[in-house]
């Protein structure tokens, strides 16, 4: 372990309780309202342990949880509430069909023939995994992707390599930029493709969830990829753009067995199975339900009956229910297979919820939104700073946590200038998931990271154009369709 990282954690392990006693120490107890000192000192050891990680980020989001009915500022029955938010269904059942999907390896099926339809070509198969990559990013973890594309991608570099032990320094500079940019599109296309649906990564849960928190406000799953998925699909071909023609050109005109490669892989899947047909089913009837429930409540149903959550958990729900072997009791899920879900997640969007609701009722939130509000006006250039600084500090703090103190604020500001906070909110949450210079940033980083194709310094020049490129595109996103949309 790196012992400047090792040293963060022990300093923030104890920094934490220190500062929470400190706040109550020296805090006014009649700072704002009554309870705000609380509040803050809550949040001053919340806080300082996500940064640091100093504990399992999960860990340290259950400490609302804890000492909002010890202080006083909440009951528990209030303090519980955040952490059985619809919002974390929503996500909970998004989880079980990403389940179903990796059991029954149809997510494998789906991006070998994505590939496949690119071509064999240097770039065509940079293309063909972005798009494979990104596709299924939409739809189950990133981590989760990467962890899948890479071994595939590892499989093509070595077609490239006349000795299976060639080091990567050892092959040819063509050969060279072809395995760096691979690995790196692997590892932007995971993190890109979450933007473009709700559940594709989990800061754009913890928004919509803070914004029917705050306003009772809801972005719906079609709504969000009105503008998702181009901001996405933009994103994912500058980056191809840059990645193949601009800093990593590998002028491969075929890659030698690639193309009997992905054959091979696909043959050893074998034919598709009964379990991923209904896998298929209910995945497919999940999204349509999720892209039209606006118009089947109001043009069949006649009144709100679908939401994000319940869609996610039906989804998810049939997954358990839908047999493969009624005698054998067998179904596409079993709940040992819950084994895999990412639950401290959940627990992570609850303690989040839970200290932004405290937060506002402190009227914390209001008067820092209400002083930056007063030293600014609502135009590009605010928005401009708002997604800069957040994608400066997404390649050093985890993205959730980031998105949990930071939109909070952000809706100050919003309440401050009287504008819609999906204005402001949105943008920022996008941002948080820009962070391509450092492995640290994202765990797809780290991952594509670990192959050993990728030197340092050509991720932080590559990622540093990259954030440049994305803040700019977020923003003229901002200004112009998300205006369009929710103005």
């Amino acid at each position: 372990m790196n012992n400047s990282y090792f040293s963060a954690r022990v300093i923030g392990f104890f920094l934490g309780p220190i500062l929470f006693f400190a706040a109550l120490l020296f805090i006014p107890a009649d700072f704002i309202t009554p309870g705000a000192d609380k509040v803050l000192a809550v949040g001053a050891w919340m806080i300082t342990w996500w940064v640091t990680e100093a504990v399992a980020i999960p860990i340290a989001a259950l400490l609302p949880l804890i000492l909002f009915p010890f202080l006083g500022v909440m009951k528990s029955t209030e303090a519980a509430s955040p952490y059985a938010n619809p919002i974390i269904f929503l996500f909970m059942g998004g989880f079980m069909i990403a389940l179903a999907l990796e059991k029954h390896r149809l997510h494998e099926r789906i991006a070998l023939n994505l590939i496949r339809i690119t071509g064999t070509s240097g770039n065509g198969i940079i293309l063909g995994f972005m798009l494979a990559t990104a596709f299924i990013s939409m739809w189950i973890s990133n981590t989760a992707t990467a962890m899948m594309m890479l071994p595939i991608a590892l499989s093509v570099i070595n077609l490239l390599k006349k000795d299976k032990d060639q080091q990567p320094h050892e092959l040819p500079k063509a050969e060279r930029n072809f395995a760096l940019g691979l690995m790196l599109a692997v590892g932007y296309a995971s993190t890109l493709g979450g933007l473009a649906t709700v559940i594709g990564t989990p800061p754009n849960v913890v928004f919509k969830g803070l914004l029917e928190d705050f306003y009772h406000q809801k972005i719906d799953f079609g709504e969000w990829m009105l503008v998702g998925v181009p901001v996405a699909a933009i994103l994912l071909l500058m980056t191809y753009w840059m990645v193949t023609r601009l800093l990593f050109p590998n002028h491969l005109d075929k890659i030698e067995g690639s193309d009997k490669l992905i054959g091979e892989k696909l043959e050893t899947l074998g034919r598709i199975r009964k379990e991923e047909k209904y896998v298929m089913i209910i995945f497919a009837i999940t999204s349509f339900l999720w892209i039209f429930q606006e118009a089947i409540d109001t043009y069949i149903i006649g009144k709100d009956t679908f939401n994000d959550t319940n869609i996610a958990m039906i989804g998810g729900m049939a997954m358990f229910l839908v047999p493969v072997n009624l005698k054998e009791k067998k179904f596409l899920l079993a709940w040992k297979d819950t084994q895999q879900m990412q639950w401290g997640i959940l627990i992570l969007f609850g303690g989040g919820l839970c200290l932004a609701e405290g937060l506002e009722q402190a009227g914390i939130i209001q008067l820092v939104g209400d002083y930056i509000a007063a030293q600014s006006t609502f135009n590009g250039w605010l928005i401009f700073m708002l997604i800069t600084v957040t994608v400066v500090l997404s390649e050093f703090m985890s993205n959730v946590a980031l998105v949990q103190i930071f939109v909070p604020v952000i809706f100050g500001i919003a309440n401050g200038l009287k504008i819609n906070p999906i204005l402001l909110g949105l943008p920022v949450t996008f941002a948080a998931s820009i962070g391509f210079m450092f492995p640290v940033a994202t765990p797809p980083n780290a991952i594509v990271f670990s192959s050993g194709y990728i030197r340092m310094k050509d991720m932080v020049r590559a990622g540093f154009l990259l954030d440049v490129c994305s803040i700019l595109i977020i923003h003229i996103a901002s200004i112009t369709l998300m205006m369009w949309i929710f103005r």
